[in-house]
């Protein structure tokens, strides 16, 4: 990537040129010059298709910190840093981004299992009110681990669980996103082995047997390709349970380039098909250049 000075790019300059050149230019700090510098080159980026909001998550990008990634985030025109501590809410604010979705319990501890329902109701009950007071709009929940279960009495477990919290949300207007993640790969953070809900529609009906507008299921591309492919189809299918997006490439939760197998221009084009208009939060590990590679996915799903 040639390293030259941020230039508001001419009409006869491609996006591709401009967008890295602002990430080449661009040595944000953790200075208040970084945050006028982030908030000043924002409107070039957002003024480009924006049909897809996009989102960035935190654990991925380190070590980046959630200030540094926050800064960078702005001046690429993504509009959220999703899955950070509350803490940091407010410089989002600050920066003109939101957390599109909020953690909670986190994916050991879950609805699947009766003994674990009062820690992860606590737990999102509060973060539900601090949502709510911060205008955030969803939070994630999990099933949890199977630890021997059927299937029938996980289903059970999770619905009789998920309808204990569910109308608290609809009163705070926040909505529960319930994530399936996949339980074939090993490696450390990029499969989950004897994860209750690691089959979609097993998620979609759990969300359907609550029967909650407030209820949906957070479709991450990468677990839904491991576990069934069949990507297009299935957003189609389950569009109206569709609560937030993840992406990564597949194999490696590596960049979402042509170098992995899931093609992501056309669900972005299903996205907008379906009407989607919730957030598509990059949650790839970058193998190049973290900011560049960033760069790269923001382009290829702004359409």
């Amino acid at each position: 990537m040639r390293t030259m000075s941020p230039v508001l790019p001419t009409p006869a300059v491609s996006r591709r040129h401009a967008l890295t050149s602002l990430v080449a230019g661009t040595a944000l700090t953790l200075t208040s010059s970084a945050i006028t510098s982030a908030q000043e080159k924002a409107p070039l980026y957002r003024a480009h298709r924006g049909r897809i909001a996009q989102s960035v998550v935190p654990w991925c990008f380190q070590p980046l910190t959630v200030p540094e990634l926050a800064r960078h985030a702005a001046a690429l025109g993504i509009k959220s840093v999703e899955l950070c501590p509350t803490t940091h809410w407010p410089l989002l604010k600050q920066l003109g981004l939101t957390p599109a979705i909020a953690g909670s319990h986190g994916f050991a501890k879950g609805f699947a299992n009766r003994e674990e329902h009062e820690e992860c109701l606590s737990i999102l009950r509060s973060r539900i009110d601090e949502c709510a007071a911060a205008g955030v709009g969803r939070v994630i929940t999990f099933s949890g681990f199977r630890k021997g279960i059927t299937d029938e009495d996980g289903i059970r477990n999770m619905v009789n669980g998920l309808k204990k919290i569910v109308g608290y949300a609809e009163e705070k207007n926040v909505t529960l996103c319930l994530e399936m993640l996949n339980s074939r790969v090993t490696e450390h953070m990029k499969g989950h082995p004897d994860y209750f809900c690691d089959d979609l529609e097993r998620s979609v009906e759990i969300c359907r047997q609550i029967g909650s507008p407030r209820m949906k299921v957070l479709f991450d591309f990468y677990h839904v390709q491991i576990m069934h492919g069949d990507l297009v189809r299935r957003l189609k299918q389950h569009k109206d349970y569709l609560g937030h997006i993840h992406t990564a490439g597949v194999p490696g939760r590596h960049e979402i380039d042509e170098s992995q197998e899931i093609q992501y221009p056309i669900l972005m084009q299903t996205l907008i098909a379906i009407g989607y208009d919730g957030f598509v939060g990059q949650e790839f590990i970058p193998v190049g250049d973290k900011i560049a590679s960033l760069a790269q996915a923001v382009e290829i799903c702004d359409l």
